[in-house]
């Protein structure tokens, strides 16, 4: 569940569905974009139609709990985006990212106060304390957790990296060679879905 066809979102969907393909190559996953970033109701509707559609788990990239307290109703899993939803969807949240975005306001606003700042791009992440990992669903296998905590270390560490090659997009063109990884300039303006993504809007 998307918001909008923007790199940000693009890149979270390509990355989820890489992920789910190294554990099952044969692994697909649909797109719907509601273009908005907040819209309860939309989100909700379009959750419904994944469903609907056959898909057996959620993941969102919109700012409100509305489509996992649609999977709490039915009785499904899906995973939050920004915040730790667990409070709206006990059951059926998985996990989320959280965006820890304090410090580095303060950080920003201070330059700006004692003249230091400068326009600069910022890519922080899991190394960084930016994103965070909400607190694992019970249901969750220990070994999967373990797997998820293994792939936060590698990226801490700088080990992992899932946007390395090989990397095929939709038409099966070879997009990222074996062994090469995306910079975070090819990040930016990524336009293109992974192998296995399906438009279901």
């Amino acid at each position: 569940l998307g918001s909008y066809k923007v790199p940000e979102v693009v890149l979270g969907v390509n990355s989820f569905a890489l992920a789910a393909q190294k554990k099952n190559p044969a692994a697909t996953l649909k797109v719907v974009m509601i273009d908005s970033w907040l819209d309860p109701p939309k989100e909700a509707a379009t959750t419904d139609t994944l469903v609907n559609l056959g898909c057996d788990i959620i993941a969102t990239h919109t700012d409100s709990p509305a489509a996992l307290q649609v999977l709490e109703q039915k009785g499904l899993y899906g995973f939050g985006q920004g915040a730790d939803m667990s409070t709206f969807a006990p059951n059926a949240h998985l996990t989320a990212i959280e965006d820890i975005w304090g410090p580095y306001y303060v950080a920003r606003v201070g330059a700006m106060l004692d003249g230091t700042w400068a326009s600069a791009d910022t890519w922080d992440g899991f190394k960084e304390g930016t994103v965070v990992i909400s607190p694992y669903n019970k249901v969750i296998p220990a070994d999967v957790v373990a797997a998820a905590d293994e792939v936060q270390a590698g990226y801490k560490a700088g080990t992992f990296n899932i946007f390395t090659g090989p990397i095929y997009d939709q038409d099966g063109n070879l997009k990222v060679k074996e062994g090469e990884v995306m910079t975070m300039a090819d990040l930016a303006t990524i336009d293109w879905f992974v192998k296995g993504v399906e438009s279901a809007s």
